[in-house]
Parts: structure tokens; C-alpha cells; sequence
């Protein structure tokens, strides 16, 4: 095993940096500046059943220390990803693919699960039960422990594959959450998504966003997940994939240290396309100089 590998149940990262779901597209935007195969794992942006529009534009805007983002899940629908993007990935990418998956009701999920199922490529489920951009469905199913876990437990009966559920801050108790979907069958957990958030214009006297609020990424979010990740690694014996806020490769270390097995780099993507092969890099280098025989070693080390 090599000084970043990591083990996510029984899959194994050749390093621990994924990018998080939403602001690597596919994969193949990203696959004209460097190498996919040099990632750890590679998560896929939010599938549907059908394919969504998205929200109303304006989707972005820039906030001091991160941004607003109220894409609404735009994608092409679960029959044209395994028809038409899946087969072009597997031209170029050769290891572990996690989809995202999201939905307004349980039968979609459900419906998504049974498509990607037989897809060999797709070597484990996200379930995003935390997205606060969309009208209906999403963060829904992740504010309630009893609902988050009957919307698990569903999904759990459905695929053998490694079931990982993305949860959202946006709650009071993470840690009840976290314990809900463990208790139900996941198998990962990874947090945080976005802070809701809002940003008003001024000079039109009107919200910037087409959607009003947003989810806020970015620096000014680490603390936050940093918080949470140390929570819920207390409260529960599955793996997390920690994300929010990580723009260095000191971020990561921070997010293992809290307890994380592997972790997500989101906004940092759509600032740097190089941003995680540049993580990559450092965490190499950044272990030597902390003395440390392997990422994996101290995972959750600063609780000791």
C-alpha cells in the first residue's frame, strides 16, 4: 500500500482526493488538462431519472471567502449518462467511479439505482439527500433522521455495490442524521454539502441568484465541516469523505486528522482545473515533512 493510498470499505483510493460532486461535471471537461487516472476515486455530478434544466439563471455568485451556487441539478437524465457518458469515460478513466444520485421522490432513487446497477464502471452509490437547491425532494429527505434512514434502507435492498449518503449541514444534529443512515444500512457517509445562503444586488434592489438563495462553498465553510466531520466520526464506525472549504493540501490533513478517509474538493475545481492534481502532488510531498508512514495511519488522529 502506498503512503496515500486509503480504503473506503473494499474499495482502495490511490490517494484520498475525490472531486466532489457538482463542480466536476462528468469528468471529461476536466480530462483535457490532465490525466483522471491520477485521482483517487471520481464522483459523478447529481443523476436524475429524467433529465433537469436546472435552475433559472443567474446560478453563480462570488462571496467573500467562497461562492453561491443554485445550479438545480442539471443533467442529461440516467439513460443518456449510461448510453452516451459513461462509455467515453471508460476511454480515459480506468478506476473508481462513484454516481451521484438525487431525486424528488423514494421511486426515484430507486429507479436510478436499478439503471446503474449493471453498469461495471460504477463501483459505489452517493445518495444526495442534502442538495438545498432544488424546489422539492433532496435536502428533504436529509433533515429528518426517520425519513433519512426509510429513504437508506429503501436504497440498501436495492444494490450490493458500496452505498455512500451525502448529508446536509442545514440541520440542527448532524450526528442524529448520521446515526440514522448508518443504523439503515450505509455504508460511507460524506459531509458537509453547501450552507444555505442568499446574496443581494443592490443596484436592482433584488437577490442575485435566479433561485433567491444558494448553497454556500468554499473557504469560509471548512470551520463548519471541519466541525462536523469530528462530530460524526465520533458517532458512527463507517467511513466519512469529508469535503467543504478544501482548497490545499493542509486542508486535507486537517479533514483526516477530524477523521475523514478520504476527501472531497469541490469549489476549488471551478476556480483551478488543476486543483486536486495539485493537491495530490503536495500531500506527497506535505506527509514526508509531518513524518508521517501513511495517510491512512491518521486517519481520525486528532482525537487521540
Amino acid at each position: 500500500m502506498g503512503q496515500l493510498s486509503v480504503h473506503l470499505q473494499n474499495l482502495t483510493f490511490d490517494n484520498p482526493i475525490i472531486p466532489a460532486s457538482g463542480t466536476f461535471g462528468f469528468g471529461l471537461e476536466f480530462a483535457e488538462f490532465y490525466d483522471l487516472n491520477r485521482l483517487g476515486a471520481l464522483t459523478t455530478k447529481a443523476i436524475t431519472i429524467s433529465p433537469r434544466v436546472g435552475n433559472p439563471t443567474p446560478r453563480i455568485a462570488e462571496t467573500p471567502g467562497g461562492m453561491l451556487n443554485a445550479i438545480g441539478l442539471q443533467n442529461p437524465g440516467v439513460d443518456q449518462v449510461i448510453s452516451q457518458i459513461l462509455p467515453r469515460l471508460a476511454q480515459i478513466y480506468h478506476k473508481p467511479i462513484i454516481a451521484n444520485i438525487a431525486g424528488s421522490t423514494v421511486q426515484d432513487y430507486l429507479d436510478v439505482i436499478d439503471k446503474l446497477n449493471p453498469c461495471d464502471q460504477i463501483s459505489a452509490m452517493e445518495i444526495n439527500i442534502s442538495c438545498p437547491n432544488v424546489a422539492s425532494g433532496g435536502m428533504a429527505f436529509g433533515i429528518d433522521p426517520d425519513t433519512a434512514g426509510m429513504l437508506v434502507r429503501q436504497c440498501r435492498q436495492k444494490t450490493h455495490k458500496p452505498l455512500i449518503v451525502k448529508l446536509s449541514p442545514n440541520v440542527t444534529d448532524i450526528v442524529v442524521i448520521a446515526r440514522a443512515v448508518e443504523a439503515a444500512g450505509a455504508d460511507a457517509i460524506s459531509l458537509i454539502n453547501t450552507l444555505i445562503g442568499l446574496a443581494i444586488d443592490h443596484k436592482r434592489c433584488r437577490p442575485v441568484l435566479g433561485n433567491i438563495v444558494g448553497g454556500l462553498s468554499g473557504p469560509a465553510i471548512k470551520p463548519v465541516a471541519l466541525r462536523m466531520v469530528w462530530q460524526v466520526y465520533e458517532a458512527v464506525k463507517i467511513p466519512i469523505i469529508g469535503m467543504g472549504g478544501v482548497m490545499t493540501a493542509e486542508d486535507v490533513i486537517d479533514f483526516i486528522l477530524a477523521g475523514a478517509t478520504a476527501v472531497g474538493v469541490g469549489s476549488a475545481n471551478l476556480r483551478d482545473p488543476y486543483a486536486c492534481v495539485k493537491i495530490i502532488d503536495r500531500l506527497a510531498q506535505l506527509i514526508q515533512e509531518l513524518g508521517w508512514e501513511t495517510i491512512e495511519s491518521k486517519i481520525g488522529g486528532a482525537h487521540e
